[in-house]
C-alpha cells in the first residue's frame, strides 16, 4: 500500500503539473481539495482521467468520485479494492 500511495503522489504531481510540490509534500491522509493541496474541480476531472488510463478504473457517479479523491488515502483504498485479489 506504501508503494501505491508513494507512485499515486508522484503520479498527482505530474499530471496536475504541481512543478513546486514534491512527493513527501503530500500526506496520505490530507485533503486534496480545499485547505490541503487546493486542488479544484479542474483538477478533479484530470484524476478521474489518471485512475481510468493507469488504473483502468473508471468513475460513474460523481458523489462516488467526490469520496474517492479526499486523500491519496482514499485513492489508494480505492485502487486496491477495485484490484483482483
Amino acid at each position: 500500500m506504501e508503494e501505491l500511495k508513494q507512485k499515486l503522489k508522484e503520479q498527482i504531481i505530474e499530471a496536475l503539473n504541481l512543478q513546486d510540490t514534491r512527493p513527501e509534500d503530500i500526506k496520505d491522509d490530507a485533503p486534496l481539495f480545499g485547505e490541503g493541496l487546493g486542488l479544484d474541480s479542474i483538477d478533479s476531472l484530470e484524476l478521474m482521467v489518471l485512475l481510468e488510463r493507469s488504473y483502468h478504473i473508471k468513475v460513474e457517479d460523481p458523489r462516488e468520485g467526490r469520496k474517492i479523491l479526499q486523500s491519496v488515502q482514499s485513492m489508494a483504498e480505492f485502487i486496491k479494492s477495485k484490484q483482483p485479489a
